[in-house]
């Protein structure tokens, strides 16, 4: 392999051979809006728990799509579910029911010795 001067840095890494990727299917089955998600921040923006601690929606869908369960628990826990990222989201996405569905199912795929 050829070397380009640059390494990966091991914390941004996805190892798909640990990656657990049940609780993401199934908040994409049952809330199917949430796989057109641009990411475009404008939830993150208008939050109303990001002004009092350091909740973001696009970190708690990046923790999500990776499957880091145990870090996603602690995240959404600080959502105050108000519900105004959904009335700036330009694809029309229910995150509030997204982040029901993260907090109902989380305990049923949080790995056993975390």
């Amino acid at each position: 392999m050829k070397d380009f001067g640059f390494s990966v840095i091991k914390q941004r890494t996805i190892d798909y051979d640990q990656f657990d990727g049940r609780l993401l299917n199934e908040v994409l089955e049952i809330e199917p809006s949430f796989k057109v998600c641009l990411s475009c921040g404008g939830c993150t923006a208008t939050c109303s728990a990001a002004d009092l601690v350091s909740f973001n929606v696009r970190r708690m869908n990046l923790l999500l799509r990776r499957g880091e369960t145990v870090e996603l628990e602690s995240e959404i826990q600080k959502c105050m579910l108000c519900g105004k990222c959904m009335l700036v989201c330009p694809r029309g996405i229910n995150l509030r029911n997204v982040i029901m569905l993260i907090k109902k199912s989380i305990l049923k795929y949080k790995p056993v010795n975390s």
